[in-house]
């Protein structure tokens, strides 16, 4: 190929992932001659993300993981898809498919990418044994992990052989299919690509405290089958041996140079086919791009590098001039609930770099910043327990920090770049390799308005979307400059804000999110208006969270009406309404914690929470809480949290006013009220504030007079005291000013927005909002009134609901034979008396020390 001449006619892409699938859309969407692409794919469908693929484990179908078909639809490509290459003839620049069809091609695109390797062992073929790669792959997975564990009659023990990225997706995925896993590392910590000793130490931790076992410097030497010929167990270098009955390999990718190297192109010896700079092989009609490349010596496995190396390609195929700058490894772990992220020069390996360091060993968390000599420039960093600023930081490698680097790394830091504004070459995508310059070149000069209009037309954000935020904030920036009102759209899928969709939804008593995306929105929706339209729906229809298609919309703790831990488990918690609950009420509660083993602690809401709990023990829990008198206590929800009481003039002298009666009366009255995000009250008796009523929601505090009401604290990273909003209030006066603020606060909201804020940015600030609820300035307080009501009068025990509903009740079966006791092999250690999972060197020990103690490990 020409590089100076007009684009080849005749395109013909081996390879149908997501780099031949952004290849493909770079071209359709800069291409001004004719051009026609043939894309050949041996897998049976379209492309799909496989950045993504853990999400099938949490319900993502792959129709929702398929790639965007409109690519495919456009008259200029053709996609065989099911078919492979068998042979290029370079001479008559021609490729022979397994089907027998020779496609002519003018440039050909090597986009085969990469096979997930095994480790080299006797057994690693046995059934049971898989790699994590493919739609297929998982698919698989799952079949087996059901009929297998039906089979034995137990929960199934898992092992991971690979501690890296994927390897820890993988075992979140076998934990998610009620697998026992441990991921074995041959090395001496956990990702060890992107992480150093500390910060491999600290993911360690996280890691074992989400359930899943880790062995570091372990070898796999052998996987021995059972009689019927399954695996069993794994054998160490080290001589000792770990039973297992699924096995997943990810220790790596090959690249699939096959075809490259019958076609006699260069290939490095290690593998992958030899490119340079503008994706051109030996042979110069012939271009190579993502994981069967090989550039600078190396292949690296990480879709970022491959969608440049696809812009790069079909920029020259079009006479452009571009060039591959060289592999950017940044990356993010996508596991629920742990958070890592690594950038740049993680292991400061530029001449006299500088590490600044933050550890907390008690929370988890890890961060380390890496900057040139000077202190002045960032190389790079890695995050661990808390990746919070990696959006803000990771495009700022290379430019000046603008700030203190420990600012970025306290806790109450570090999400934003100070000034605001990124440097024009910071890449703020590395997906897709864009630059915050891009980004305003597209708002300036390209018209884009919003941040889902920067997305599809620079496709900032369309990948991992880790950098969404980001995005969003530079649009804003520049449309601010332009004088332009920011968008507040609810996301991609919705021009409305979330207040604008609420009053839409109100108007039209639409009762359902595909009757509200079909005339309000557009597409499928997302993880960020499914559950806004979920807690909407709830405000106005009062249905069962699980009622219906609405049950999709929820996230995951409301799924499952249970708030899940970092070790895959759930905590249930029963309400207190305002902390009182009788003696045989404690009694139920102690003996239900004890016969399931759950760790029990008293809330900072006066509640009882109880962890531990499996899936399918939810329902036998819940009906055991709900026979006894007890409820939900909503502590999945952006709902009503809780109601904090002191005794008030019930017992103490210094009392006056009956704060837990009026406490008691408040949470009945708004309990499973959702909102934007969660509400808490306190209710104190008297001046001294034993309840901590200014730290909530809604704060209520007894005056000789009558009750004082406040509004607007919250706690998190800025916390903020309450405001006097009203003072001296009868009973009746209070609620019904209660009523309102809530009313008022849930449908005028943005998506996640505490009352703090809302109150902060409401016009007329505090004093407005006094005119809406005690004056009716807004002429609204009928409606609030009768919306509040309905809401009370309709209000139903979600626990006790489901317990009734045998559709309900399947969504808590794990698996087909789950059974109601623990796994015996699992072991447990003693904690102040309770009873917690063991780490695995506690496990291989047999017991733990504790204050000089050597406490029993039950096995």
């Amino acid at each position: 190929m020409n590089e100076n001449t007009e684009a080849a006619t005749r395109v013909v892409v081996v390879g149908a992932g997501m780099v031949a699938h952004r290849f493909v859309e770079s071209v359709l969407s800069n291409a001004e001659g004719a051009v026609h692409i043939t894309v050949i794919g041996d897998e049976g469908r379209h492309p799909y993300d496989r950045v993504g693929l853990t999400g099938y484990f949490s319900g993502a179908t792959p129709t929702e993981l398929t790639l965007d078909r409109a690519v495919f639809d456009d008259e200029r490509v053709a996609l065989i898809a099911d078919d492979r290459v068998v042979r290029i003839d370079r001479r008559t620049q021609t490729v022979v498919t397994r089907a027998r069809q020779a496609i002519a091609y003018d440039t050909l695109v090597l986009a085969t990418g990469s096979y997930a390797a095994r480790v080299a062992v006797d057994g690693a073929d046995l059934p049971g044994c898989f790699v994590y790669r493919t739609l297929d792959d998982v698919q698989e997975l799952r079949r087996f992990v059901q009929h297998r564990s039906a089979e034995l009659g137990r929960p199934l023990r898992g092992a991971v052989i690979g501690g890296g990225l994927l390897g820890l997706e993988a075992a979140g995925a076998l934990q998610g299919l009620e697998v026992d896993c441990t991921v074995v590392q041959s090395s001496d910590r956990l990702m060890s690509a992107q992480l150093d000793l500390a910060g491999g130490g600290m993911l360690r931790r996280l890691i074992e405290a989400r359930g899943i076992a880790v062995r570091t410097d372990s070898r796999t030497t052998r996987l021995d089958p059972d009689e019927s010929g399954a695996v069993t167990a794994l054998e160490f270098q080290d001589g000792s041996f770990q039973r297992a009955d699924v096995v997943i390999f990810t220790v790596g990718v090959r690249p699939r140079d096959e075809l490259a190297r019958n076609a006699m192109l260069d290939v490095h010896p290690r593998g992958g086919v030899l490119i340079d700079d503008r994706c051109r092989t030996s042979d110069p009609a012939i271009l190579a791009i993502g994981e069967v490349a090989n550039f600078d010596g190396r292949s690296v496995g990480l879709v970022a590098p491959g969608y440049a190396m696809a812009e790069v390609a079909a920029t020259r195929l079009l006479g452009g001039d571009a060039t591959f700058p060289g592999y950017d490894e940044s990356a993010k772990l996508k596991l629920s609930g742990v958070d890592v992220a690594s950038f740049g020069d993680a292991f400061a390996q530029t001449p006299n770099a500088l590490d600044v360091v933050y550890a907390d060993p008690v929370a988890g968390v890890y961060k380390k910043l890496v900057l040139s000599d000077d202190a002045q420039t960032l190389l790079g960093g890695i995050l661990v327990g808390d990746a919070a600023a990696y959006g803000s930081l990771r495009p700022l490698v290379g430019a000046g920090l603008g700030a203190d680097p420990v600012a970025y790394l306290m806790p109450e830091g570090g999400v934003e770049a100070p000034g605001g504004a990124l440097p024009d070459g910071a890449v703020v995508c590395s997906c897709s390799n864009v630059t915050a310059g891009r980004i305003r070149q597209a708002v300036h000069e390209e018209g884009c308005m919003d941040a889902g209009a920067v997305k599809a037309c620079t496709r900032a954000g369309a990948t991992c979307g880790s950098c969404v935020l980001m995005v969003t904030k530079v649009v804003g920036q520049e449309l601010t400059k332009l004088g332009q009102t920011v968008s507040n759209a609810l996301c991609e899928h919705f021009d409305m804000s979330r207040r604008q969709l609420f009053d839409a939804v109100r108007v039209s008593e639409l009762t359902t999110f595909s009757a509200v995306i079909e005339r309000f929105g557009r597409g499928r929706g997302c993880d960020i208006c499914k559950p806004a339209l979920a807690s909407i729906l709830s405000v106005l229809v009062g249905a069962h969270v699980l009622d219906g298609e609405n049950a999709t919309l929820q996230d995951t703790n409301d799924h499952v009406m249970a708030n899940m831990q970092k070790d895959g488990t759930y905590s249930v918690v029963p309400r207190m309404p305002g902390g009182e609950v009788t003696p045989a009420g404690l009694m139920v509660i102690g003996q239900v914690a004890e016969d399931f083993g759950l760790y029990t602690k008293l809330t900072g809401g006066q509640r009882i929470d109880m962890f531990g709990a499996r899936l399918e023990q939810l329902p036998l829990i819940w009906q055991r809480l709900v026979d006894a008198g007890f409820e939900s206590g909503q502590a999945y929800g952006k709902s009503l949290r809780t109601v904090k009481s002191c005794v008030g003039s019930t017992w103490c002298r210094y009392g006056v006013l009956d704060s837990v009666g009026m406490a008691v009366r408040l949470e009945l009255r708004y309990r499973g009220l959702r909102a934007p995000h969660k509400l808490k009250i306190g209710v104190s008796g008297c001046a001294r504030e034993c309840a901590e009523a200014r730290g909530k929601d809604v704060g209520v505090i007894a005056t000789e007079t009558g009750w004082n009401m406040y509004v607007g604290g919250n706690g998190g990273f800025t916390p903020r005291h309450a405001e006097l909003l009203a003072s001296g209030l009868s009973d009746d006066e209070l609620i019904s000013a209660i009523d309102r603020f809530f009313m008022y606060y849930i449908r005028t909201a943005d998506r996640l927005q505490r009352t703090a804020p809302w109150c902060e940015e409401l016009d007329g600030g505090l004093a407005g909002l006094k005119e809406v609820i005690f004056d009716d300035s807004l002429g609204i307080c009928a409606d609030l009134d009768a919306a509040m009501a309905r809401h009370v009068d309709n209000y139903e025990d979600e626990w006790a609901a489901t317990l009734r509903d045998p559709q309900k009740l399947k969504r808590f079966e794990s698996f087909v034979n789950a059974t109601e006791t623990p796994d015996p092999s699992l072991a447990y250690v003693a904690t102040r008396g309770q009873l917690r999972p063991a780490t695995s060197e506690e496990r291989e020990a047999g017991g733990v020390m504790i204050a000089g103690t050597t406490l029993e490990v039950r096995r």
